[in-house]
C-alpha cells in the first residue's frame, strides 16, 4: 500500500510539475511535504508517539528508492533533507519536548526542516565549523553563518551545528533546534546552482540570534558525533535514491537508441553501445548489493560507516559515469535541457561533492583499513 501510494502522488502532485519547478528554481515545500506527511511517507523510521511509522531504516530506503522516479534530482533530496538528514539525531536523542515541537509537525509536513552544517570554509571539513553558540544565562546567542542549505528559503527549522565550547573540535559542537523566524536569522541569498535546480538552497548568517538552551539535541558537545552518525543515513538514502534513478536513466536511453538511427541501424544495435549499457546496469547492480548489505548491517545496529562511505563514493562515481555514457548515445538531444539524461548529467553531479566528498569517503575508508599514514 505505501509503495502504491507514493506513486500516486509522484505521478499525480510531483512530475506533472517537475518542469515548471526546475525553470522557477524552486518548488511549494509546503504543500508537497504536507501531502507527503499526510501519507506517512516523511516520518516511516520514526516513532509513533511523533508521527512515525515505527519501521525500521530499511522502509527508508524503500521511499528513498521509489523518490528515484521523480523526473529530477532536486526535490528528493529536499525529501531526504526532511525525513533523513536533518531529523535522526533529534529522534533518537532529542528529550520529549523537542520532539514534539519539531519532529512531530516535520513528520506531518507541517514544518519544513533544513540542515545547517557546511560553512564557507567548512563543507567536508565538519570540525572546522566556526558558527559560534555562546551560552548566556538559559540561551545561546548564535552569530555566524551557513552554506548550501537544502531547503533553506522555506524552512520553518534548522537543525543547526555550531560550536558551543572552545574545546577540541571534535567535542566542542552541539546540534540545536533553531527556528528558523528568529530575530538575526538572514536569509541571505538563494544560491544559483550547476543542477538541482527545483531545490532552493540558501546562504543563511544568524547575528546574535538568542536560543534556549533546552534546544540542544541530547548533550552538549556530542554535535560532532551526532552528526556522524546522522552522516550514516544520509549516504544511504542518496545511494538508494540515486540507484532508481540510474536504472531509469538507462532503460530510456536504451528505448530511444532502438528508435534512433544512425549509418542506417539503430544506435542501439552498434555492439560498442549495447555493450556499454551492459556493463553500466552490471555496475548498478553491484553497487545495489553493497548498498543492501550495508542497510542490512545497519538495522541490525551496526557501525557501517566504511560501508556507507564506499557506497556513496561509489555511487557518486558511477553516476557521473552513467550520466556521462548514457548522454552521449542521445547525440545533440542529450546536450538539450529537454531530457531527462541531461538533467541527471547536472544534477549527479552533487553525489560526488554533498554529504562529504569522494576524497573525504576515501579517507573515512583507509581509516577503516589502517593505511592512513601516521600523524
Amino acid at each position: 500500500m505505501l509503495n502504491i501510494s507514493m506513486v500516486l502522488i509522484i505521478d499525480q502532485e510531483i512530475n506533472p510539475h517537475v518542469d515548471q519547478w526546475e525553470a522557477e528554481g524552486k518548488f511549494p515545500a509546503h504543500k508537497i511535504f504536507k501531502i507527503l506527511g499526510s501519507a506517512g511517507f516523511l516520518g516511516v523510521n520514526k516513532p509513533v508517539e511523533y508521527g512515525g511509522l515505527g519501521l525500521d531504516f530499511s522502509y527508508s530506503v524503500a521511499v528513498a528508492e521509489e523518490l528515484g522516479n521523480i523526473r529530477c534530482g532536486g526535490i528528493p533530496m529536499a525529501i531526504g533533507v526532511q525525513s533523513d538528514m536533518a531529523t535522526p539525531a533529534l529522534a533518537r536523542f532529542g528529550s520529549a519536548e523537542l520532539k514534539k515541537e519539531f519532529l512531530l509537525p516535520t513528520i506531518m509536513g507541517d514544518k519544513v526542516a533544513c540542515l545547517g552544517v557546511s560553512e564557507v570554509g567548512a563543507g567536508s571539513d565538519v570540525s572546522s565549523i566556526m558558527t559560534k553558540a555562546v551560552r548566556n544565562g538559559d540561551e545561546y546567542v548564535i552569530n555566524g553563518g551557513k552554506m548550501w542549505t537544502t531547503n533553506g528559503t522555506q524552512a520553518d527549522w534548522m537543525c543547526l551545528l555550531a560550536n558551543t565550547s572552545d574545546g577540541p573540535p571534535h567535542r566542542n559542537k552541539s546540534l540545536i533546534c533553531l527556528p528558523m523566524n528568529l530575530p538575526g536569522v538572514h536569509i541571505a541569498r538563494k544560491i544559483d546552482k550547476l543542477g538541482m535546480w527545483s531545490s532552493d538552497t540558501a546562504e543563511v548568517f544568524f547575528d546574535d540570534v538568542r536560543v534556549p538552551c533546552k534546544n540542544v539535541i541530547g548533550q552538549e558537545g556530542l554535535g560532532f558525533t551526532y552528526q556522524m552518525l546522522q552522516f550514516q543515513e544520509e549516504r544511504l538514502w542518496a545511494v538508494a535514491n540515486i540507484l532508481t534513478t540510474m536504472d531509469n536513466i538507462i532503460q530510456e536511453t536504451i528505448e530511444y537508441t532502438r528508435q534512433r538511427k544512425i549509418f542506417k541501424q539503430p544506435v542501439l544495435y552498434h555492439q560498442s553501445v549495447h555493450f556499454r549499457l551492459a556493463e553500466l546496469q552490471t555496475e548498478v547492480e553491484l553497487l545495489r548489493s553493497l548498498f543492501y548489505r550495508a542497510t542490512a548491517l545497519y538495522i541490525k545496529g551496526n557501525d557501517v560507516t566504511r560501508l556507507a562511505s564506499m557506497a556513496k563514493l561509489k555511487g557518486g562515481r558511477l553516476a557521473r559515469e552513467v550520466s556521462d555514457s548514457c548522454l552521449q548515445y542521445w547525440g545533440g538531444m542529450g546536450f538539450t535541457s529537454d531530457v531527462p539524461v541531461s538533467r541527471f548529467y547536472r544534477d549527479s553531479r552533487l553525489m560526488s561533492i554533498g554529504a562529504g566528498a569522494d576524497e573525504v569517503m576515501l579517507g573515512i575508508i583507509c581509516k577503516y583499513m589502517d593505511t592512513l599514514p601516521k600523524k
